[in-house]
């Protein structure tokens, strides 16, 4: 590494250098400093000249001093420049200034400076206030940690829906049940894995079950049947499975997700009003069941998005006029009138940038949507000004007896992640130049 200072020998003013500079000797006096450093630091440039470093930034006052002895030691013995990590050294406030200290991180390279003859003469301390830099890496971090614990809460709200969840492989093979599931089984996970599920299944439904499950992942189609399965108290209880595929960008099959719900009761009904009306005995029973796991689909998963720091939202028919809105949805679009009107009579800037055409190429198409870090500007009229917000959201179709009725739509808003992104690649210092 060069040492950024003229040639031995050349005459300079260090004080009129345009960086952070402190010049020491290798007992650690110091010769001088430039201007932006001692503006930087507070200091006077006649309070610091001929005094130890340490004496003006005293050792007992903070404990990273250390740090910078020891690299001015490895300077001084390897006449080799050294860049130290980045330090805290609080600063002192001038009583003017209303006193106190006040926080600051630093980062240095010392670099040695040599006579005609080789010989150590200076050390040449280059210092960056690093404090801007080192605070938004901690606001990006955090910011990154509630991100991730609103995602590990949204996995917890799932995990303890009231449905026994599960997910498979590409090719069928389980890889996950939820605890509702297997507390309803009573077996281990491992047990319910590929196809031990199986296992659990009535031995007058298995051969059924199998194919139904089957005949869905080779086609990629959607799956639903029911099948008696074995529970924990001993006896075989009536389930209704249904299940979706994942597709990836270019259609192919990533996983399979699913789930379970106990109809055992509802089965009985059926039963029951079978034998008690001849009238009811006409209704078919699938379709009995249909509407009660769809009522009972309906009224859970509505809790559950309510619950949600996602916004989760629902739109129905080619105009998109919402159906469902959650808490957040509200908040974003700044009123409480969304339910029953389009999409673009909410928020008509969203034409223009390209949303409207997002959510017809869903509803059309049935191929879903996914967007990382998409720009939403909105204008918002009480204060006719433009507000941007960034946002990881997907757009699904939702599909009633096989037909597209709707678009669900999930997204997180990452507007503080992005911007702190943002502000800390402004605040980055370019490369080092190679020596």
């Amino acid at each position: 590494m060069t040492s950024p200072l003229p040639a031995p020998g050349t005459f300079y003013s260090l004080w009129q250098l345009p960086e952070h500079y402190m010049l020491v000797t290798p007992d650690h006096t110091i010769l001088d400093a430039t201007d932006l450093y001692l503006t930087t630091t507070l200091l006077e440039r006649a309070d610091i000249v001929g005094r130890n470093v340490f004496d003006v930034f005293p050792r007992e006052e903070q404990s990273e001093w250390q740090v910078l002895f020891n690299s001015l030691e490895y300077v001084r013995q390897h006449a080799t420049a050294h860049t130290m990590p980045r330090i805290r050294y609080d600063l002192q406030r001038p009583a003017a200034q209303g006193g106190g200290l006040e926080e600051r991180y630093w980062q240095t390279t010392n670099y040695p400076q040599f006579d005609d003859q080789g010989r150590l003469q200076t050390i040449l301390l280059k210092t960056e206030d690093v404090t801007a830099q080192h605070r938004a890496e901690l606001q990006a971090a955090a910011i990154e940690r509630e991100l991730h614990e609103n995602q590990e809460r949204t996995r917890f709200i799932l995990e303890s829906l009231p449905v026994m969840v599960w997910t498979t492989q590409p090719d069928g093979a389980a890889d996950y049940f939820n605890q509702r599931w297997l507390s309803f089984t009573g077996k281990p996970l491992d047990a319910e894995t590929g196809s031990g599920w199986l296992d659990g299944v009535h031995p007058d439904d298995r051969a059924s079950a199998a194919a139904a499950w089957r005949g869905a992942y080779e086609s990629g189609e959607a799956y639903q049947t029911e099948y008696r399965l074995h529970c924990a108290e001993g006896d075989y209880r009536w389930v209704l499975a249904r299940g979706i595929p994942r597709l990836n960008a270019e259609g192919a099959i990533t996983m399979w997700v699913g789930c379970c719900i106990d109809i055992q009761d509802q089965k009985l009904m059926v039963l029951e009003l079978l034998q008690a009306s001849e009238e009811q005995a006409l209704l078919s029973d699938q379709a009995y069941q249909a509407y009660q796991l769809a009522q009972s689909q309906r009224e859970t998963f509505y809790a559950l998005f309510q619950q949600a720091p996602a916004l989760i939202g629902i739109s129905r028919g080619p105009q998109h006029v919402f159906e469902f809105a959650n808490p957040p949805y509200y908040e974003l679009f700044a009123t409480d009138d969304l339910i029953g009107r389009p999409v673009l009579e909410v928020v008509p800037e969203a034409a223009e940038q390209g949303y409207i055409t997002l959510l017809d190429n869903v509803y059309q198409t049935g191929e879903p949507f996914f967007g990382k870090q998409m720009l939403l500007q909105l204008h918002r009229r009480t204060t006719g000004q433009i507000e941007e917000r960034y946002f990881d959201f997907s757009y699904q179709a939702l599909r009633e007896k096989e037909q597209i009725v709707g678009i669900i739509s999930f997204a997180f808003d990452v507007t503080e992640l992005v911007e702190a992104r943002h502000k800390l690649e402004g605040l980055l210092p370019p490369p080092p130049a190679a020596s």
